[in-house]
């Protein structure tokens, strides 16, 4: 399998491949999510890693500890050279290969999940030629439900999911959720420019929550051309502009 660097702090880099790599859409659910110190968190389909590995770009920052769930083993593969050659910290960052819908960690100690889940039911949207961007992009080896379920048994009570979706599935995103006791608490949604509709929302719920929601301000990705000031901030600046590019090419 062919593979790749991407740096993303001072003493950080992630191995990728063509099929196992990263869009915006990541990022932006990293930042979200943004666990704090001493908790204990999961990513469900970690693909490469990106989502937990960006809470380590300091050595002083991240969770106490991170379970990176991924069903395909060269996903796994590229997380586990990540570990050795790439700068994450081996006693927090731990791949695990196995499948969400028969989850292979301890039920209800978590403080936070998070999960990239595949946007598109299968027979919809874009079909990809690469099967592991088939996967990702489709329904094709969990459901929207099997998600929330996966989320809810992992949480313990009062714990938060985050996840990010398309704004036409909102309002499945909020019943598959209230379903497993997930209750929607923060909402934001992504624009491209203050013009332009939602093309993302980024959504947390919490697991015995009650019924309160917060919808934040719009989060813009770009300004006069480049990236917005938050945008920015979520690259990184010793990156700037060039991973704009590249990340926006790079979106699901």
């Amino acid at each position: 399998m062919e593979s790749r660097w991407e740096t993303l702090g001072p003493d950080l880099r992630l191995c990728v491949s063509r099929e196992h790599t990263f869009g915006t859409d990541a990022l932006l659910l990293s930042d979200f999510a943004a666990p704090r110190a001493k908790e204990i968190v999961c990513d469900l389909g970690s693909g490469c890693g990106i989502i937990p590995a960006l809470w380590f770009r300091q050595p002083e920052q991240g969770p106490e500890k991170v379970w990176a769930l991924e069903l395909q083993p060269e996903a796994v593969a590229l997380m586990e050279r990540s570990l050795k050659e790439g700068g994450l910290p081996p006693e927090r960052f731990i791949p695990v290969q196995g499948d969400l819908r028969a989850l292979p960690l301890q039920k209800g100690i978590c403080d936070l999940v998070t999960c990239n889940p595949p946007y598109y039911p299968t027979g919809s949207g874009a079909v990809s030629t690469m099967a592991a961007s088939r996967r990702a992009r489709h329904e094709m080896a969990c459901t929207l439900e099997e998600v929330c379920k996966a989320a809810a048994d992992l949480l313990h009570q009062g714990g938060r999911f985050c996840l990010c979706h398309r704004p036409e599935r909102l309002a499945e995103v909020f019943r598959a959720m209230q379903a497993r006791g997930l209750e929607p608490k923060r909402l934001r949604f992504v624009q491209q420019k203050p013009e332009k509709p939602p093309r993302l929302f980024l959504l947390e719920g919490r697991l015995g929550g009650k019924a309160s929601l917060r919808v934040e301000a719009p989060l813009y990705l770009e300004e006069a051309g480049k990236p917005s000031p938050e945008m920015a901030r979520i690259y990184g600046t010793e990156k700037g502009g060039a991973v704009w590019q590249e990340r926006e090419n790079c979106m699901l």
